[in-house]
């Protein structure tokens, strides 16, 4: 049993770190765009 519950465990890091760092760069993506517009 303890070796799902780590799998499970795992898997809900996994999940929370890949969207962590997706709308990390989504907001680093839309900064860039903000400085972009402003400076043209």
């Amino acid at each position: 049993m303890a070796g799902n519950q780590m799998k499970q465990w795992l898997k809900r890091v996994g999940v929370a770190g890949f969207l962590f760092f997706f709308l990390k760069g989504l907001v680093w993506i839309a900064i860039f765009v903000g400085i972009g517009r402003c400076t043209i």
